[in-house]
């Protein structure tokens, strides 16, 4: 990493699914300027995801695209099932619960995960917990907000 610090959000989802959840954190990356990779191996839910993107923020559509279309390197928001960004994104958020690393490290990744992959999200955070130059933070929902735990 080479004295860069990287930041892991681990999103602990037990209302909404990480469909519901992705919208929000699109918006304010692209809002800080950023691009976004979004990292499913679900084909399923990377429809649904984009479905949402389309609809979920009533105020505004988040444009995004699949990848392997032609366009790839124009998306502000990248869906795919691998953590290459074509789109040049430095923020990656994994839908699926499934960690993974790109060939460079990403600036911020958003870890969403349920009850079904909270095993293998404690494992992570454990390990990357022994890395350094990496930022960790956790968060679940509450009330219908986002807040950081403990």
């Amino acid at each position: 990493m080479c004295g860069t610090t990287v930041r892991v959000d681990f999103y602990q989802l037990s209302r909404d699914p990480a469909e519901v959840a992705l919208p929000l954190i699109a918006r304010a990356a692209l809002n800080a300027g950023e691009r976004l990779l979004v990292v499913s191996g679900d084909e399923g839910q990377l429809g649904r995801i984009g479905d949402m993107l389309w609809a979920r923020l009533p105020d505004s559509f988040l444009a995004h695209g699949r990848a392997g279309s032609p366009h790839d390197a124009r998306q502000p928001i990248l869906l795919s099932d691998s953590p290459e960004p074509a789109n040049g994104a430095s923020f990656m958020a994994i839908a699926d619960g499934v960690w993974r690393e790109g060939a460079e490290p990403f600036v911020r990744t958003f870890y969403m995960f349920d009850d079904s992959t909270l095993q293998a999200a404690r494992d992570c955070w454990r390990a990357l917990g022994t890395r350094d130059g990496v930022e960790r933070k956790f968060w679940k929902q509450q009330g219908g907000k986002w807040v950081e735990g403990p």
